[in-house]
C-alpha cells in the first residue's frame, strides 16, 4: 500500500513532525542511519523555510522507486509546497551559504541540493515547489537511467495511506505509466491500487488494453479501481492510452493540450466488453499528465515553458498545488503523475 506522510507546516512544532516523518520514511526505504539522517536534515530545512520564508505550506513525504532499480531501490521523496512570494533569484538561492532576510524561500537550499540524490526547485510569484529525493546511494541520480515518469500522491485528510497509486514499468522500447484510483479512500482503496501496481510489474510488457484486462483479474478480490495506462514506444514514437474509470489524462504537444478520455467501468468489478485505445504521436516536446479525480476536472494546465522543462515531480507537484484552494478543498485522495520526453527533462 502507498504510505504517505503529509505535514502541514504552519507553526514551529511541525518542523519536528517533518523530521520524524522523514526518519520513518528512511527506515521503511531501507536507508542506513547516515542517509536517513540526511533525509531528516533536508526535511527540517524545507519545513523551516516553509515556516520562516513562505508563511507556511505543506511537506509531503513518501517512498518512490529509483530509475532502473525496481522495488529494491527506493528513495525518500520530499515535496515542499507553498503559496508564498516565491524566490527572486533561484540560481543565487541554490548556492551553499545563501540566506536572505527578505520574505522569500531560500535559506538552506544549496545544502539540500548538495546532500540529496536529486533536488529541484520551481518558483514564481504564486509560490515555490521544492523536490528532494534521498536514496541509499549518496551519488546523484543522473548517474542512473533518466526518470521520465514521476508523481505526487496526497491522501485525503492527511490519512496514512492513499487509495491512489502510480507506477511505471519498462520493457525494451516501451515505457508504461499507470495510475490507479481505488474506489473510495483509506486502507481498502489502497489495497486495490497496490494490487494494480504489483500486477503492472508483471504485465507491463503487454499492450495497454491487455494490461487493463490482466489488472481486472488481479483486482477481483478488491473493491476495484479506476485505472489508466499510457504506453510510450520510443521506437515508433507513438503513445498508446487506455483507461477504465474516471482517471483524467491530458497530453501536451507544442502549444496545445489534448484530453484523452477513459471508458466507463471499474477494473476488478465492471469491466467493459471492449477497451478503446487511443494513439497519439509523441514528439520531443510532448508531456503527459495523468491524475485521479481528487484533482478538479477543470484544472488549468500550466502555460509556463520553464515549468514544462522541469523534472516530472516538480511539474506534477505544481499542477496539484495550483489546482487546489481553500475555497475548494480536496474531497478524495489526489495523485498526479507525469511522463516527459527524455530530451526535455531538466535534471534536478
Amino acid at each position: 500500500m502507498t504510505r504517505v506522510w503529509t505535514v502541514p507546516v504552519h507553526d514551529s512544532t511541525r518542523v519536528r513532525d517533518a523530521r520524524v516523518a522523514a526518519e520513518e520514511a528512511g527506515a521503511r526505504a531501507g536507508l542506513d542511519a547516515h542517509r536517513t539522517a540526511v533525509a531528516a536534515l533536508v526535511a527540517t530545512e524545507l519545513a523551516t523555510n516553509l515556516l520562516k520564508h513562505a508563511g507556511g505550506g505543506n511537506l509531503v513525504v513518501d517512498l518512490v522507486e529509483l530509475p532502473g532499480t525496481g522495488t529494491r531501490g527506493r528513495a525518500v521523496q520530499l515535496v515542499a509546497l507553498d503559496h508564498g512570494p516565491g524566490i527572486r533569484d533561484v540560481a543565487a538561492a541554490m548556492r551553499d551559504g545563501y540566506t536572505t532576510s527578505e520574505a522569500s524561500l531560500g535559506a538552506g537550499l544549496g545544502t539540500c541540493r548538495r546532500i540529496s540524490s536529486a533536488f529541484g526547485v520551481y518558483s514564481t510569484p504564486r509560490g515555490t515547489v521544492a523536490v528532494a529525493r534521498i536514496g541509499q546511494d549518496a551519488g546523484p541520480e543522473e548517474q542512473r537511467p533518466p526518470a521520465r515518469t514521476r508523481g505526487i500522491n496526497i491522501p485525503l485528510a492527511r490519512a496514512d495511506h492513499s487509495g491512489d497509486a502510480w507506477a511505471c514499468a519498462r520493457s525494451g522500447s516501451r515505457l508504461t505509466l499507470m495510475l490507479a484510483d481505488g474506489l473510495g479512500h483509506g486502507v481498502k482503496a489502497a489495497h486495490a491500487s497496490g494490487a494494480a501496481v504489483d500486477e503492472l510489474h508483471r504485465v507491463g510488457h503487454l499492450p495497454p488494453a491487455e494490461i487493463l484486462r490482466r489488472l481486472h483479474g488481479a483486482l477481483r478480490d478488491t473493491r476495484g479501481a479506476a485505472v489508466a495506462v499510457a504506453q510510450l514506444d520510443s521506437g515508433s514514437g507513438e503513445l498508446a492510452f487506455a483507461g477504465v474509470g474516471n482517471i483524467g489524462a491530458r497530453l501536451h504537444t507544442a502549444d496545445s493540450w489534448d484530453h484523452l478520455v477513459s471508458h466507463p467501468g471499474i477494473v476488478g468489478a465492471q469491466f467493459p466488453a471492449t477497451v478503446p485505445v487511443r494513439h497519439r504521436p509523441w514528439r520531443p516536446d510532448s508531456l503527459l499528465v495523468l491524475h485521479s479525480d481528487g484533482l478538479p476536472s477543470r484544472w488549468v494546465p500550466p502555460d509556463d515553458p520553464a515549468l514544462v522543462a522541469h523534472e516530472p515531480t516538480v511539474i506534477a507537484a505544481t499542477i496539484l498545488r495550483d489546482a487546489s484552494s481553500a475555497a475548494s478543498p480536496a474531497r478524495d485522495d489526489t495523485c498526479v503523475a507525469v511522463l516527459t520526453s527524455e530530451q526535455q527533462v531538466e535534471r534536478p
